[in-house]
């Protein structure tokens, strides 16, 4: 009798695993183009930097305004089919950069169609998956689905940003293309051995409520995401500005502090509380993009961008944590993605604003923008921190 937890423990730990492998397949539909999108934008398509903030920031604005529609998806119909949907759109993406390759004069709009497909297919995807993750190894267990979700999606920014330019450098921008395309379908396969999990019933809060009890948590979600999309938008052009080499290494670098901190400091979610996790976590995202702004060197800027993602790295699971524990089961991917569209919407907003702010002051100030960011959200943790120990005194 004793041993049947511990089996069904270690079954569900196995398919919360592959679930993870998937959404890595998958997200190397976004990691692969990131490094290659704003030179081929501005280089091959002659557009200025709004433009390259324009392209890569629409796919940000499709994630905020579906959110919804696919934590209701998740909620009602699955999060399995939610998931699934969006590995499919994320395929579709990499045709339209295919047929953009190949016909330059629509180029840009099918650029942009790519970045929406992409940024629908994610939302999909992301939701879903953390839906299913915490159906497969229940609630209790939000914060290890969160961190493994994370370390998917940064593990495979990591690998996919020198990838996408190497392939780029040898064949050419169609391969990227090709890739953004298989790889998703690869990871749709993976999921098909994972059993599906049964939609909670019961019955479904207004949204408004729904937002009103994640407030906080997402306005800090949404400070903490500027460092992110300012490094995945300009730390290319930066390097290439200063003239220096390495340029996709700054996403590298990042995508290995943030996967280096999950696997480190993962257990003080458990140990610490999220909302103290999340303020010690944007102290060092802060410091990381100080460095990257007032970088002399390479060495400097890839150490400040490893800064930023180790800091990155538990902002989501611990302020997520919070957002699950506030909400019924039933509404639970309906909160996850409203949670997650703040983030969303830190994206979108930075990649035209940084594109602005590159023009009139230069790249570094970018970096310098997104430290001012995070330390508001140093800010908001804090509040969330004394609100929690209040509650716990009560």
């Amino acid at each position: 009798m004793s041993s049947s937890p511990a089996i069904a423990a270690s079954t569900a730990t196995w398919r919360l695993a592959r679930l993870c492998l998937a959404t890595f397949g998958a997200y190397l539909a976004i990691a692969l183009p990131l490094p290659v999108l704003p030179v081929f934008v501005r280089d091959t398509m002659h557009q200025a930097n709004v433009m390259v903030g324009a392209v890569i920031g629409v796919q940000f604005v499709a994630t905020v305004l579906t959110r919804g529609l696919a934590g209701r998806i998740a909620d009602t119909a699955g999060p399995a089919k939610a998931m699934r949907r969006g590995c499919v759109l994320l395929a579709v993406s990499g045709v339209t950069y295919l047929a953009a390759g190949l016909l330059p004069g629509a180029a840009l709009g099918l650029l942009i169609a790519g970045r929406l497909a992409a940024g629908v297919g994610e939302s999909l995807l992301v939701t879903g998956m953390l839906a299913w993750g915490i159906g497969t190894v229940g609630q209790p267990r939000a914060g290890r689905v969160m961190t493994w979700v994370g370390l998917a999606i940064f593990a495979s920014l990591a690998v996919g940003a020198p990838i996408g330019v190497t392939l780029a450098d040898h064949f050419g921008f169609a391969a990227v293309a090709v890739a953004c395309l298989l790889v998703p379908l690869v990871a749709l396969a993976l999921t098909g051995s994972v059993p599906a999990t049964t939609p909670v019933a019961g019955a479904r809060l207004p949204l408004r409520d729904v937002l009103g009890r994640i407030a906080l948590p997402a306005l800090g979600l949404a400070l903490q995401g500027m460092g992110f999309a300012s490094i995945s938008a300009f730390a290319v052009l930066y390097f290439n500005d200063q003239h220096w080499s390495g340029a996709a290494l700054a996403l590298s670098a990042f995508g290995g502090g943030f996967v280096l901190s999950r696997l480190l400091l993962a257990r003080t979610l458990d140990r610490f509380g999220g909302a103290r996790v999340a303020m010690v976590s944007m102290i060092g995202e802060c410091v990381g993009l100080a460095l990257l702004a007032m970088a002399t060197t390479p060495t400097l800027a890839l150490v400040g961008a490893f800064v930023a993602g180790m800091g990155c790295s538990l902002v989501f699971p611990a302020l997520g944590v919070v957002v699950v524990q506030r909400v019924p089961p039933q509404m639970r991917a309906t909160a996850l993605g409203g949670y997650a569209a703040f983030q969303d919407i830190a994206y979108a907003i930075t990649g035209p604003v940084a594109g602005i702010v590159a023009t009139h002051f230069g790249y570094a100030a970018i970096f310098a923008m997104a430290a001012a960011s995070a330390a508001c959200g140093v800010g908001v943790a804090l509040s969330l921190q004394r609100r929690t120990v209040v509650a716990a005194a009560s």
